[in-house]
């Protein structure tokens, strides 16, 4: 892995960007004299063909697809203004470790480093080749990938472009990451200021002072086939959120078939909503190191787990025990109208919904079910940390939840996942339903996913809790899990493989 390049440097004017969210000059530039607009060139070719070259600022590295499409590779380092167009015969590429801005440190006020602003504009495709390629937004500089219901940004595979994968196919490149200035609890916990923490699968930082910090835009976007072990335990997914602020837009995004989690967070205050979670081989939703901030709508549906893969919708943990709890800067997941699907599984471990170290949850109207013969069960608190949240009088809460597996409880730990709903927090759980999910028309269960999880009468008979009452950024609810009924379809259009004929 290439090191991570910190400079000094004096500040240059940097031209529009085309947003008013530029968190600070930087210097740089591709060209056209004010930061480079992705242009098409003087002629555009033919249906079927590549285009005759690359914009300024990219690399042409030949042709891919049976020969029609021009290969555009991004630099390793993007300093200044970099937009990727639609454009004719075009397709970008990643190669390495491709980073937006060098890191410029915890203070938003900094001059340091060097600021980048990737645009992606919507229906462009960026495909990457090996499990060492990865794009990394660093602290200071932003990324603006916005597609639209009817034409989403897609990150992939090669192998993808190439029309070589297959349901089952994963772990083709490493993933987007995404790095801020926000609080997160792997740092001295009485002077959040220096507090500065390594993403896991790279050796950038991550983490500050500054909750609101903006790393950007990421709107009904794809991320598909990533996810790769950098070294034992040291692996990328398709998202990584790391001391990612509120004032970033994280929503309607696709993981599909990533070889490790499909979105993880470290710390920070970032918030999401749609989010549609599919195939991954370890856990769907995967938090660490203190994040306190929201997730609402979301879908996993879980590939079958297998002995090196724990498999779970939610993994909930934070910083180890090394302090005493009530000084911890504790996760305090928010997660509201959620539902998740799991597989079955023969093994005790892989539970719908695990609860690991020094997590403080709030989760309202959820459905979790998992297919018949599962001994995990649909919930576990996996510690005796997170027990403690439960016990504390603090604020963690289980209301409006509708959990359908044939174990309610992973075994395990049944006595310690059972005594937690016998808090007064925690009201309006259904511990053993019968679910009723539907799956969309036209919809089938593919190799690695059960697509069954639209709400039937049964879901749809559960009280739920008005989400926005329990956090500002919720959108106001009257049902539990992610989708309504078949009339509710904000995951079509923008996402791949959940219906019949939709292949990814």
């Amino acid at each position: 892995m290439k090191t991570l390049l910190v400079a000094c440097a004096s500040a240059l004017a940097l031209a529009a960007c085309g947003s008013a969210e530029v968190a600070s000059p930087g210097e740089g530039d591709f060209g056209n004299g004010g930061g480079n607009n992705g242009g098409g060139g003087p002629t555009t070719p033919a249906p079927g063909t590549p285009a005759a070259d690359c914009p300024t600022g990219l690399s042409n590295v030949g042709t891919i697809a049976n020969n029609s499409l021009r290969v555009c590779q991004l630099p390793q380092q993007v300093l200044g203004n970099l937009t990727l167009a639609v454009r004719a015969g075009t397709i970008y590429s990643i190669t390495g470790r491709t980073e937006v801005g060098t890191d410029r440190g915890i203070d938003p006020a900094s001059t340091t480093g060097t600021q980048g602003i990737l645009t992606i504009e919507p229906g462009v495709k960026v495909f990457a080749s090996g499990g060492g390629d990865y794009l990394i937004v660093n602290r200071g500089s932003q990324i603006f990938a916005e597609g639209t219901a009817t034409n989403p940004i897609i990150f992939t595979s090669r192998q993808n472009i190439e029309g070589t994968t297959t349901e089952s196919s994963q772990g083709q490149w490493g993933g987007i990451v995404l790095t801020g200035r926000a609080p997160q609890a792997n740092c001295q916990l009485t002077a959040p200021v220096t507090c500065t923490g390594q993403v896991e699968g790279t050796n950038a930082f991550y983490g500050g002072n500054t909750p609101a910090d903006n790393s950007g835009r990421l709107r009904y976007v794809q991320i598909k086939y990533s996810g790769f072990e950098i070294s034992t335990g040291n692996e990328l997914q398709a998202l990584t959120l790391a001391g990612v602020g509120s004032g970033t837009t994280l929503e309607y995004i696709q993981s599909y078939n990533s070889s490790d989690d499909g979105i993880e967070i470290f710390g920070g205050n970032a918030n999401l909503k749609h989010i549609v979670i599919n195939g991954a081989d370890d856990d769907g939703l995967d938090t660490d190191t203190g994040w306190r901030g929201g997730a609402q709508f979301g879908i996993v549906t879980q590939r079958a787990p297998n002995s090196t893969s724990r498999s779970a919708a939610f993994e909930f943990s934070s910083a180890p025990a090394s302090t005493a709890y009530a000084s911890r800067y504790l996760s305090q997941p928010k997660i509201a109208n959620w539902t998740l699907v799991g597989r079955n599984s023969s093994i005790d471990a892989h539970t719908v919904m695990h609860f690991d170290t020094g997590t403080n949850p709030n989760l309202i109207n959820i459905v979790a079910t998992s297919t018949a013969g599962s001994v995990a069960g649909c919930f576990d608190i996996a510690d005796v940390d997170t027990q403690t949240s439960f016990d504390s009088g603090s604020t963690p809460s289980l209301r409006s939840i509708y959990m359908s597996c044939s174990v309610s409880y992973r075994p395990a730990n049944v006595a310690r996942s059972t005594a937690v709903f016998t808090n007064a927090r925690n009201t309006n759980v259904t511990a053993a339903g019968t679910s009723t999910l539907t799956a969309p028309a036209s919809g089938t269960t593919l190799t690695n996913q059960n697509l069954a999880f639209i709400n039937g009468a049964n879901e749809t008979a559960v009280t739920a809790i008005d989400a926005k009452t329990v956090y500002p950024f919720f959108d106001t609810t009257t049902y539990v899990g992610a989708v309504r009924n078949a009339s509710d379809t904000w995951w079509q259009g923008w996402t791949c493989g959940l219906t019949a004929g939709s292949t990814c």
